[in-house]
């Protein structure tokens, strides 16, 4: 065994002297500090650049493509139905009030036949409570017109206003005023700011 190592020894020490000779073994140099750190800040620079905005904006992500896609198109269908849902409130509050002025138009000569009835009918004797029972009607329909925004003109004793008034007569009164109203022969009525029938009026002077 001892000469087997011995042999052994002998070969090495020979491999070791032939790799000198040829120059196999020679060990590579080491890196100065300088030279190690500006390898490291030209690796840090290569990182950088290739995660700057510029190269990023240059290349978008598709997922980021659709969700600015997305994005763009949810707030173009909202916007799109807030106009269609104030245009649908708009035209529903134009329809309301096509109908209310309709009907209050076609109640009007049944509150003036109530008011006749009311000057014609006794208010004292067998005829109080005909008389009274006409009154609950006619304060419960004009209650209810004026509910719906109908509202009487006031015109006697104003000066006349042609949006307002319909003058049919005209007398000559010391008393009053020049173009003052002095009678009123058929009451007028406004719905909320529009003249839903004109005041049939006798202007004085």
């Amino acid at each position: 065994m001892k000469e087997k190592d011995l042999k052994r020894e002998q070969e090495e020490n020979k491999e070791v002297l032939e790799g000198e000779e040829t120059g196999e073994f020679v060990e590579e140099a080491e890196e100065t500090p300088e030279e190690a750190a500006a390898k490291a800040a030209a690796m840090e620079a290569e990182v950088e650049e290739a995660f700057s905005d510029e190269n990023l904006e240059g290349k978008p992500d598709k997922k980021d493509l659709a969700i600015a896609d997305l994005t763009d198109r949810l707030k173009r269908s909202m916007a799109e139905f807030d106009n269609f849902r104030k245009r649908s409130e708009k035209e529903k509050a134009t329809m309301f009030d096509m109908g209310a002025r309709s009907v209050a138009e076609k109640l009007l000569p049944v509150v003036d036949n109530f008011e006749r009835a009311m000057l014609a009918t006794p208010s004292e004797g067998e005829g109080k409570a005909f008389a009274d029972g006409i009154a609950m009607i006619y304060n419960q329909m004009t209650k209810t017109l004026e509910d719906l925004g109908v509202k009487p003109i006031d015109c006697v004793g104003k000066e006349f206003d042609p949006n307002l008034h319909n003058a049919v007569m005209h007398i000559e009164d010391e008393s009053l005023g020049e173009n003052v109203v002095a009678e009123e022969l058929l009451k007028g009525y406004m719905y909320k700011d529009s003249v839903l029938r004109h005041s049939m009026v006798k202007v004085a002077n």
